[in-house]
């Protein structure tokens, strides 16, 4: 069976896509919870208001794609294509997901919460995370280098188990570096 391929769309509240290739495509307020996107490529894609909360992501590929306001809650970036990763949030829900081991520089994560999100082992060097709730998520062995926390919060980054050679942090955030200690920073 051929795999679909789609360029220069747009889906208006459509969640149920043809397996394949989509290029330049935008989707507006689709409903994708709980489904199954494995193998899918996205390639320039736009995502606006979109509910991918438990999808499933084995092998799916998103290159150079954009999310603003969506609800991705529970997802594993991890199974994803690696060849190629790289998106952008801006207003998204991605509580509970996990970046394991992912290489994603320069990532920009705006305006998002990203509580209980799981970083470990992640290559985030020159990511941004601008006005992000980073409560409860996981940073261990992960590179950090050059990624700028400074409008970000409730984080807790361990400098001993992390690589973060020039991050910035505001000073008020310095505290979410030195949490294994119980020191009380007035």
């Amino acid at each position: 069976m051929q795999e679909a391929y789609t360029q220069d769309k747009t889906f208006d509240k459509n969640g149920s896509l043809a397996k394949g290739e989509y290029e330049s495509c935008i989707f507006n307020n689709c409903e994708f919870s709980g489904s199954d996107l494995s193998a899918f490529r996205f390639t320039d894609c736009l995502f606006n208001g979109c509910n991918f909360s438990l999808v499933k992501l084995n092998d799916t590929a998103f290159r150079d794609v954009k999310f603003n306001d969506c609800k991705m809650l529970g997802l594993h970036f991890n199974t994803c294509n690696q060849f190629g990763l790289s998106f952008l949030f801006n207003g998204c829900q991605l509580n509970h997901s996990s970046f394991y081991k992912t290489k994603i520089k320069k990532t920009v994560f705006k305006d998002s919460q990203l509580q209980e999100t799981d970083f470990t082992e992640a290559d985030l060097t020159s990511a941004v995370f601008d006005n992000c709730d980073l409560l409860q998520a996981t940073f261990d062995h992960t590179i950090l280098e050059k990624a700028d926390f400074r409008t970000s919060y409730h984080y807790s980054i361990d400098p001993e188990i992390n690589r973060i050679k020039k991050a910035k942090f505001s000073i008020l955030g310095v505290s979410g570096l030195l949490d294994k200690y119980d020191i009380e920073l007035f």
